[in-house]
């Protein structure tokens, strides 16, 4: 790394997490690629933790800053990267309790209490379930 913190009880070596607000606004504002690249790793990790709101308020109020709006570009990116991910397990789930149950599609959306059409879209992830709908969809798998 070449950033250096001045006048903080950190080393740029250590946890991003452990990061006082000043180490993480010096990485930001004078730090190069390979000095962000901890930073931008931990907020696809955690992208509502700690370092993502903290780089999310820091980009609020610097957003004229180039590097302010590449910081937020990438906690819009990891959330968005993560929701796509949280949807895709839930519609994987939705496939293995249908499986499970060893029902047709159609059958098992008429023992939850939905249609089949509404099933599918479950099922292929264009829709979420609500949480009452997925708790009742893996209950009724059996």
């Amino acid at each position: 790394m070449t950033v250096r913190f001045r006048n903080v009880d950190a080393s740029p070596h250590d946890d991003v997490r452990t990061w006082p607000h000043e180490a993480l606004v010096a990485t930001i504002e004078r730090g190069l690629v390979a000095d962000w690249q901890p930073v931008l790793a931990e907020i696809r990790r955690s992208p509502w933790g700690e370092v993502a709101r903290r780089v999310e308020g820091y980009a609020a109020q610097h957003d004229g800053d180039a590097a302010a709006r590449l910081f937020a570009l990438a906690v819009d990116r990891a959330r968005s990267r993560a929701e796509g991910d949280d949807r895709a397990e839930v519609a994987a789930r939705v496939r293995a309790a249908i499986a499970r149950s060893g029902l047709t599609m159609a059958r098992f959306a008429e023992l939850v209490g939905t249609s089949a059409s509404r099933m599918s879209t479950y099922a292929s992830g264009r829709v979420t379930p609500s949480a009452a709908m997925l708790v009742r969809i893996e209950r009724s798998a059996g």
